[in-house]
Parts: structure tokens; sequence; C-alpha cells
């Protein structure tokens, strides 16, 4: 399978680095594509997300991961070196991040002008499916996404935690995989606080004109089950799906470094794909499309 790796750069002049997979015999003519953005404290080459791109790009589809500025993550893809870079994320970011990888993607910059403008889907886990939900409110190009553990809301902080962060002037949260303390300014919550509406997730789910699937674990501890029916009652009627994987977590048993699948992210998966191909199948066209 041919991997094509790329860095563009947002408005700020920061970079986004991420990688293309590609059929291994693709079609003539013009290939659906899908972003698959990750979460918080999360970057591209985490556990199943390269196993996913695969399995993406195996279905006859474009598959692009990318590094979000503010993840922290430097050059060599696997290391957070770029600590000044995940103290000063914000929500606006990530979605002009996602923005910036969807234009390349049109406009033939990244994918070797292979990706289908009309054919645009996005994936995204934990906080990333909060921020293709919020993306997909504004941007008419995406025509179907997913949601993996996604969050029904951002701010998920207490009042005396929230005073904390803007005493400081920054909260601090340990990384569990390499022990590292992880600073984020109160920038992060300064930019919430000028964009309640915009970064209402469930008010934006409300306002989706394109097929949405939620995959949830039943036993996810970081994000609750109960988030992903909140989101499910929020869309409209006829225009979301939500699967409830059993016995399984935030990341469906995968681990990292990779050791390989299990069950419930096959199960994920399979119900994703069928439900891209859905979406962006032949003769589907942009935001119009019906689940």
């Amino acid at each position: 399978m041919r991997r094509v790796a790329f860095e563009i750069h947002n408005s700020h002049g920061d970079p986004l680095r991420g990688d293309v997979r590609f059929p291994e015999a693709p079609a003539t003519g013009k290939l659906p594509a899908v972003v698959v953005c990750h979460g918080f404290k999360g970057f591209k080459d985490w556990g199943f997300f390269p196993y996913i791109g695969q399995r993406l790009a195996q279905a006859g589809m474009l598959a692009v991961a990318f590094n979000f500025s503010g993840s922290g993550i430097g050059p060599d893809l696997e290391n957070f070196t770029e600590p000044e870079r995940f103290a000063a994320d914000t929500m606006s970011r990530q979605i002009d991040d996602l923005g910036v990888v969807l234009d390349a993607l049109a406009a033939g910059a990244i994918g070797d002008g292979r990706a289908d403008p009309r054919r645009l889907g996005a994936l995204g886990h934990s906080r990333g499916a909060a921020t293709v939900i919020l993306r997909a409110r504004e941007d008419v190009r995406l025509g179907a996404l997913v949601a993996w553990a996604g969050v029904a809301r951002l701010m998920r902080f207490s009042e005396r935690e929230l005073a904390v962060w803007r005493a400081r002037g920054h909260m601090e949260f340990l990384n569990t995989r390499t022990g590292q303390t992880m600073r984020v300014d109160y920038t992060m919550v300064e930019d919430f606080e000028r964009n309640r509406a915009r970064f209402d997730v469930l008010g934006a789910v409300a306002e989706l004109r394109l097929p949405l699937l939620l995959v949830h674990g039943e036993e996810d501890l970081s994000v609750r089950v109960e988030e992903a029916r909140e989101l499910q009652a929020a869309a409209p009627a006829g225009r979301s799906e939500l699967l409830v994987v059993p016995r399984t977590g935030h990341t469906f048993g995968a681990e990292h470094p990779w050791k390989g699948t299990t069950p419930a992210l096959e199960r994920a998966l399979e119900h994703t794909i069928e439900w891209l191909h859905m979406g962006l199948g032949p003769g589907n066209l942009g935001s119009e499309h019906e689940p």
C-alpha cells in the first residue's frame, strides 16, 4: 500500500504533518477521501490510527491522517518535542487546521490530485470527533462524518478547576504514555468563552445536514456512552446512527505501541467503512447526502 507523507502550514505558519494512504490498485478517476482526526494528547501514529488508514485505503478510499498544529508532536512524528505549540492550542486552531487539510485535498495539493472534492468525509476520535462535527457545521464540502468515542461538550472542568487555571495561567495534564507533564495555557479557555455558540457540539449536531455515525464503547471510562446518546438525540431525525460496541472502552481495546487489532475495533471499522461507502459512494454529492 502506498503512503505519501506531507507537510503543509496553517494560517499561523505552523506545520501540519500528515500522510495519505492510497488504495492498492486505485481505479481511474477521483476517489472519496476521509480525513482522520486524533483527540487530546493523541497523534496520527498513535496505536490504531495507521491501521484505520490502511483499512480505509483497502476499502477504496484515500485515507488522510495528520497531527494538529498544537499536538505537540515534532518532526520525528512520535515524541512530544513541541510543548509550546501544545500549550497554545485552541479549538479554533483545530477547526481551522482541519479546514486547511480539506483545502489541500480539494485543491489537489495533497493526495496526488486523486481526491474527489464532492466526496470528502471525516472521522474523529474523542475530542477529534467534536472537531469534525464543528467543522462540518461550517463546511459544506464534508459529505459524511464518523465520531468514535466522541464528546458531547468541550468544557469539562469544574468552576474550581477553571479558577485555578485562570490564576496560574495554565493547567497541567499528565501524559501517562510518556510520563511528561503537559501544559495547556488559559488561552484555551478564553477561546471557548469567546466562541461558546461556535463550540456548542450538541448545537452543531442539531444543525448537521449530512449523515453522522456515532461509535462508542459500552465501557468507555474516558467519555461515557451517555454522551454518544446525547449526540444522537440532538441529531436531526433519520440522519444519524449509534453503534454501541459491548465490553470495550475508549480505544476499542487497541494499545500503543500497536499490538494488533481486536474484535471490538474490527466491529467499529466494519460499520464505519460501510457507513462511509454509503455516504460518499458514487452518485452522492456533498452535504445533501441521506443516511
